[in-house]
């Protein structure tokens, strides 16, 4: 009798123990489903590039993740600062020029998808000056007076621009000599643009003005001076989000973008 207790008692404690590893496997298998949907959910398309398209980009990101539900992380300003993460997460790259993004492709060939190519919006050259224009600049022309500072960026989107400018007017000499400082990107002239009073102008970007509305004035160039270069952005090799990635591509190119980008003073 008691063995017979004995056996039953077993093979119940058996039963019941198969049962909980059956139902722990079950809701493990739930646990893992849960995780991975919820990191479905939190999935980021990663933006990087140079820091003077940063502001309608940002803007139309925010647009874009408001209407989607799909977050944009826009992450910009020199290549050295942001490259290494780049090489890991990036979704997408943007450049502040053709030429710009065509050299990154030639460092960094491993990277660009580069039959997802797409050009944005062009924006004109201008010449940025002091609140207030005190040197009363008003033309290219203007640059060549004695005692003009002009501040150069020599890359960056930037490479050349004053010269093509200057060429077809016959001015290289004349603003090629007041050039009192040449920098390798615009971070670079901002910070010295804020710390040295003493420089005069910045032959640039119109668009870099309404980044810099609070030290900076806006000389326009008459249109059949102006210079326009374009706002090139494609795909990388490594993303894993190309659907998604692409959408967002494709909203930049939207007049609702585009309306952004001329409020920051793209064409």
């Amino acid at each position: 009798m008691k063995k017979t207790v004995f056996l039953t008692a077993l093979l119940l404690f058996v039963f019941t123990a198969a049962g909980m590893s059956a139902y722990a496997q079950m809701d493990g298998r739930s646990a893992s489903q849960t995780t991975s949907n919820s990191s479905q959910s939190d999935q980021v398309i990663r933006v990087y590039g140079p820091g003077g398209p940063l502001g309608p980009i940002k803007e139309a990101a925010e647009q874009f993740s408001a209407k989607t539900g799909m977050k944009v992380e826009v992450t910009a300003g020199p290549e050295g600062n942001w490259i290494g993460q780049a090489k890991r997460d990036a979704d997408i790259i943007f450049g502040g020029s053709a030429y710009m993004l065509q050299e990154f492709i030639f460092n960094h060939p491993e990277m660009i998808d580069t039959k997802s190519r797409t050009e944005l919006y062009p924006r004109a050259a201008g010449i940025l000056v002091r609140k207030g224009n005190p040197k009363k600049i008003k033309s290219l022309e203007d640059l060549t007076k004695k005692g003009v500072k002009i501040i150069d960026v020599n890359g960056a989107g930037q490479l050349g621009l004053w010269e093509d400018l200057a060429g077809r007017k016959g001015l290289l000499e004349g603003i090629s000599q007041n050039i009192n400082l040449s920098v390798k990107s615009s971070a670079e002239v901002i910070e010295r643009w804020k710390s040295n009073a003493s420089l005069d102008a910045w032959i640039t970007y119109e668009s870099w003005h309404y980044r810099l509305k609070d030290v900076t004035d806006l000389v326009e160039l008459p249109e059949e001076e102006k210079l326009y270069r374009g706002t090139p952005i494609a795909l990388t090799k490594i993303t894993d989000q190309k659907k998604e990635a692409q959408q967002f591509i494709d909203y930049l190119r939207t007049e609702e973008s585009h309306q952004i980008f001329q409020k920051w003073g793209w064409k």
